[in-house]
């Protein structure tokens, strides 16, 4: 099993936590908003098996793995009913805006887990500085420089937090259904909002199959200030 092998069942370990954490949050902060419905569904955990989605979850990651993209995909929605909210525009924000949150939260954790290793081992530095450099197409080339345990152990890490950077970006583009979305909603007129809604999955399909330029300009450079920190540790 090459490096390259590993890194894809990394990628797709990382992914379901990814999921789990961002679902979880949303319905936490649902919860805490007044609307039990997805807390009585048994959403707030990091149980994976609870926010599968068949093609979101499981075909597209694994689609976009094997074509060596970025992890692109989503769970099953969190179902949220606004009636329960006792200030619904507001609370709606919060609970959409949380999950991506939740995932950046995440990335901050995995840098500091990788700036950690990096300050307290010198060869711990070496490869935090020189994944960024190789990762995804290279990665063979860091195979090559050690047998440490340290360096599946940073590759882990670093795939933490480039999919997380993926999915919380990902997920604040204002195209329904993703979170962005439920952000836009509540400033745009009444007539322009009924039609903003009736968009559904089409918006999403069409920015998944055809956006691919347009998602890569909003997540690569991201990807680069995390990179940026990384290499200057």
């Amino acid at each position: 099993m090459t490096l390259q092998h590993v890194d894809i069942l990394f990628q797709l370990i990382v992914f379901l936590f990814a999921i789990s954490v961002h679902e979880s949050a949303h319905a936490w902060m649902a919860n805490r908003c007044g609307d039990p419905t997805a807390r009585m569904l048994g959403r707030i955990t990091l149980n994976p098996i609870k926010h599968i989605d068949p093609f979101g979850t499981i075909l597209l990651p694994l689609i976009a793995m094997f074509t060596g993209i970025p992890v692109l995909g989503w769970a099953k929605p969190t179902p949220v009913d606004p009636r329960n909210f006792s200030n619904p525009v507001r609370d709606d924000i919060l609970t959409s805006v949380v999950g991506p949150i939740s995932n950046f939260v995440v990335v901050c954790a995995a840098v500091f887990a990788l700036a950690a290793i990096a300050f307290t081992s010198q060869l711990g530095r070496a490869i935090v500085h020189f994944i960024p450099v190789v990762y995804p197409s290279h990665l063979e080339a860091l195979a090559g420089q050690t047998n440490s345990l340290l360096m599946p152990l940073c590759l882990f890490i670093y795939d933490l937090m480039v999919i997380n950077i993926v999915l919380g970006v990902f997920n604040l583009i204002p195209v329904p259904p993703l979170d962005g979305s439920h952000v836009l909603r509540h400033f745009l007129p009444e007539p322009l909002r009924r039609a903003y809604d009736m968009m559904g999955w089409i918006g999403l399909l069409i920015l998944v199959y055809f956006g691919g330029g347009l998602l890569g300009r909003l997540i690569f450079p991201v990807i680069g200030v995390f990179d940026r920190i990384l290499i200057k540790l």
